[in-house]
C-alpha cells in the first residue's frame, strides 16, 4: 500500500530533476565547446571586454564602473534575500506542531506520511540554501571588483586587467548557479500539492530556459557572416592602401 501511494513520487519527481540536470549538463557542454552560441558565453565575452575599457579609461568611466556593479550586487542580494527567507519559511514549517498534511490528504496524489512529508520540505530547504550561498559568495567576489577597480594601474601592481575580469566571472558565474538553483527549487515547491504539478513545470520550464540560454542560429550566422565581411573590408582596404 505505501509503494501504491508514493510510487508517483518516486518516478515523476526524480524524472523532471534529471531532465533539469541534463539539460543543464548540455548547456556546461555549449558553453565550454561553442560559447558564442549561448547567451552565457557572449556575456563572459562581454563582461572581459567591459572590465578592459573601464580600465583604460577609468577617470572618466569611474561612476559609471562602480553603478554597473552596484546593480549587480542588488541583483544577488534581491535572490540571496527572497531564498534566506524561502528557507526560513520553510525551517518554521518543519519545526511547527500543526501538521499540515491534514488537509491536503484529499486533494493531491503521492505520499502523505510523515517521512515523505519531511522529505519534500527538507529537499526544498536545502536547495534554496544553496542558492543562498552561491548568491553571497557572489556578492563577496562584486564587492572585491568594485573597490579594486578604481585602484591606480602601477607596473609592478598585482591588480592587472586579467585578475579583475577572473574576479568578476567568479561573481558572475556564482550568480548564475544560484539563480539555477533557485529555479530548480521552485518546482519542488509544488510537490506539497504533488508529485504531477513538479513534473509538469519541469517540462513547461525547460522550453523556456531553452529559448532564454541559446542564440537563434539565424542570428549567430548573422553575426559570423558580419564578422567575415567586415574582415574582408579591412584586407581589401589595406591592399588598395599598399
Amino acid at each position: 500500500m505505501e509503494w501504491k501511494e508514493s510510487h508517483l513520487d518516486l518516478i515523476l519527481v526524480p524524472t523532471g530533476f534529471i531532465l533539469m540536470m541534463c539539460y543543464h549538463l548540455g548547456l556546461w557542454y555549449k558553453v565550454r565547446t561553442q560559447p558564442f552560441t549561448t547567451i552565457i558565453g557572449i556575456n563572459t565575452s562581454g563582461r572581459r571586454l567591459w572590465v578592459s575599457s573601464i580600465i583604460k579609461d577609468i577617470d572618466k568611466k569611474n561612476i559609471l564602473a562602480v553603478q554597473t556593479l552596484r546593480n549587480a550586487i542588488m541583483g544577488s542580494t534581491l535572490m540571496a534575500t527572497t531564498s534566506i527567507l524561502i528557507s526560513c519559511g520553510l525551517a518554521a514549517i518543519l519545526s511547527s506542531t500543526y501538521s499540515i498534511k491534514k488537509p491536503l490528504n484529499d486533494s493531491v496524489f503521492g505520499a502523505h506520511g510523515e517521512f515523505m512529508l519531511s522529505l519534500k520540505y527538507v529537499s526544498i530547504l536545502t536547495i534554496f540554501l544553496f542558492s543562498f550561498l552561491c548568491h553571497s559568495l557572489s556578492i563577496r567576489f562584486i564587492n572585491q571588483v568594485n573597490v579594486l577597480i578604481n585602484t591606480p594601474q602601477e607596473p609592478m601592481s598585482p591588480v592587472t586587467p586579467k585578475y579583475l575580469s577572473e574576479l568578476f566571472e567568479k561573481g558572475c558565474i556564482l550568480n548564475t548557479v544560484g539563480n539555477r538553483l533557485f529555479y530548480t527549487a521552485v518546482p519542488l515547491l509544488l510537490w506539497i500539492f504533488g508529485p504531477v504539478l513538479v513534473f509538469l513545470c519541469y517540462l513547461s520550464l525547460l522550453p523556456l530556459l531553452y529559448n532564454l540560454d541559446f542564440v537563434s542560429c539565424n542570428a549567430h550566422n548573422k553575426n559570423n557572416t558580419t564578422k567575415v565581411e567586415a574582415n574582408k573590408g579591412i584586407v581589401v582596404g589595406s591592399e588598395n592602401f599598399v
